[in-house]
């Protein structure tokens, strides 16, 4: 086996694990944030759309993080970097 092809291999499946852990870990904590929310929402009503506008910035914010993770494992599998650099 080649070097060029080792690479995407091991490319391959570091895309896949950070893919895995980079939506898992953002899911998780949309869910917990959410069940904040509505703990509070629950016991101070009053406050409810205050709360509702701080969950909406917050699981935006989370989300970008899962959707910079696919960013990075795009451009690692369709341009990846260390493939021009070393070969």
């Amino acid at each position: 086996m080649d070097s060029g092809t080792l690479i995407t291999i091991v490319t391959i499946i570091t895309t896949a694990i950070a893919i895995t852990l980079g939506t898992i870990v953002p899911a998780w904590v949309e869910g917990r944030a959410v069940v904040k929310a509505l703990e509070g929402m629950t016991r101070q009503p009053e406050v409810a759309d205050r709360l509702r506008a701080t969950l909406f910035i917050s699981m935006a914010l989370l989300e970008s993080t899962a959707i910079y993770v696919l960013l990075i494992c795009l451009v690692l599998i369709f341009a990846n970097p260390l493939l021009d650099r070393f070969f």
